[in-house]
């Protein structure tokens, strides 16, 4: 007892010689920058990193056995097609609204739930023998499939927009890893007497330790850290002491939507106290509608629709390049599977290893992340044609090489520009509609491959250069209006405090 409140003194004072230092204009940005990274509740991130390994552990050992199973249960290729798609229209109508909802009450009991009904859901798919039970098992799944949204928008809450790309890099690496080693232990298992089954178990056994796990996060750590993540924004004017104070609790009440106005509320939030009630689970399910229906019609009143077509368009290519890989690789270099899937492996490490580049090419670019993109894209459309033109297997093992790394940082950059032009306040609703516009492509480049495989093997990677060389101009069209927003953004505190100075 008596080393929590050391703590929480020393924390406190801490907090008030960093703010006041601020606040009279003796410690420069890169002091701050350094209190800041101080109070980066670390423990909690690498928490959040094991939550994203585990849940795309659990998710890869039961995607490669699904059509397979499906079509044991005695569906036509044409029903097998449509029970297929069932998660990915879920998907598309669901992302938004769990993304904002999560915004409203909170990240901890949304990614609480969404981890527990997609327990729910591959636990009821262990149960799957008939295809009207498997359809029924993929519902919840594709509803409430969006813990990793969450985690993506609790690491933004967390951390400052230097810090993002790096973290959210991280993260990207280690859910890669476990989307690398799941198919592994899924095929292990399948080896056995109802291996399937047996998966689905395991897979809901492996959510359920998830909620667990994030059910005991410091989750005052987080609440500390966003008062101070707020005060140090460069997206807003500085303000005075008393202000700032003001506007961060209230940005704090906005993000979790704690509905306490007493004192003794503000005062236990202060301290780091977090129970249970100090979240809005408890207000009116119309009041959490109401929150999440006004946050929609903000991102999609926005002026961001330049982003998220970027976004389709890189998402249909990259769709399209992997869409008939297996199949181009025998019709045209007459590889084996068993090679294709090696070449596949090698691709998808490097991805994941790819997740701990963005932080240092980020540096690279001094921050510069609408020029990054631009350049990640326009290698992309490059390495794209380069595969789609291939006279060899060395060539394509060349692009892959590079294709992995290129699409991870742009991946990363193309999140970081929404958060940037959305602001953090919705981080949850930004990303959901993201994943929604993901989700329009997975819809759009089954077809769309189909359609150009009838012309030749090569036609889909041709048709996403196409596609890739639209988003690269659309880019070098809106990415000098960007910059020049982020210079007024990063002008304004300056000129408040040359004004406040005066």
């Amino acid at each position: 007892m008596f080393r929590e409140e050391q703590h929480s003194n020393a924390v406190h004072r801490f907090r008030i010689d960093c703010t006041s230092l601020c606040r009279c204009g003796r410690m420069n940005n890169s002091k701050c920058d350094i209190a800041h990274k101080r109070r980066r509740p670390a423990r909690i991130i690498r928490c959040v990193y094991v939550v994203g390994f585990m849940d795309l552990f659990g998710v890869s050992m039961i995607i490669p056995l699904l059509s397979h199973h499906v079509k044991s249960l005695g569906a036509s290729p044409t029903v097998a097609g449509i029970v297929g798609s069932t998660y990915g229209v879920l998907q598309l109508f669901s992302s938004t609204v769990v993304g904002s909802w999560s915004d409203v009450v909170g990240r901890r009991y949304s990614l609480l739930t969404c981890l527990l009904l997609s327990a729910f859901g591959y636990g009821l798919l262990g149960l799957s023998t008939s295809i009207a039970l498997f359809v029924l098992a993929r519902i919840p799944v594709g509803l409430f499939k969006h813990s990793l949204s969450i985690c993506r928008a609790l690491l933004s809450d967390l951390v400052s927009e230097k810090e993002r790309p790096l973290v959210m890099g991280h993260f990207n690496a280690a859910s890669s890893v476990g989307f690398i080693l799941g198919p592994v232990v899924g095929g292990y298992l399948t080896e056995h007497e109802g291996g399937f089954y047996l998966s689905s178990f395991a897979c809901a056994a492996i959510f359920l330790l998830n909620a667990g796990l994030v059910w005991m996060l410091p989750w005052s750590e987080t609440l500390n850290h966003r008062i101070d993540a707020n005060a140090n924004s460069k997206s807003k004017p500085r303000k005075s002491y008393d202000e700032l104070k003001n506007s961060v609790q209230q940005n704090c009440s906005d993000k979790n939507h704690v509905r306490h106005t007493n004192a003794s509320a503000v005062r236990s939030r202060t301290n780091g106290a977090w129970s249970w009630r100090d979240m809005s689970v408890v207000q009116p399910a119309w009041r959490q509608l109401t929150s999440v229906w006004i946050r929609i019609r903000m991102v999609a009143s926005s002026d961001m629709w330049d982003v998220f077509l970027v976004r389709l368009l890189m998402a249909v290519s990259i769709m399209l390049y992997y869409s008939n890989f297996s199949l181009a690789m025998e019709e045209r270099f007459q590889l084996k599977p068993k090679v294709t899937g090696y070449l596949i492996s090698y691709s998808s490490m490097l991805g994941a290893l790819a997740g701990c580049l963005v932080g240092p090419v980020t540096h690279l670019y001094g921050n510069n992340m609408s020029a990054l993109l631009l350049h990640s894209t326009a290698l992309t459309c490059t390495l794209i044609f380069l595969y789609a033109t291939a006279p060899n297997v060395w060539q394509v093992l060349l692009t892959s090489t590079f294709f992995a790394i290129s699409t991870t940082i742009g991946r990363t950059c193309i999140t970081d520009l929404e958060l940037q032009r959305g602001g953090a306040q919705a981080s949850g609703t930004l990303i959901g509609a993201g994943q929604s516009v993901t989700a329009v492509g997975r819809v759009l480049a089954p077809l769309l491959s189909g359609l150009a495989q009838e012309v030749s093997p090569c036609g889909p990677p041709s048709l996403g250069v196409v596609l890739g060389l639209l988003a690269v101009g659309l880019l070098f069209v809106r990415t000098p209006k960007w910059d020049s927003k982020t210079q007024v953004k990063d002008k304004s505190p300056k000129q408040w405090g040359e004004n406040h100075s005066k």
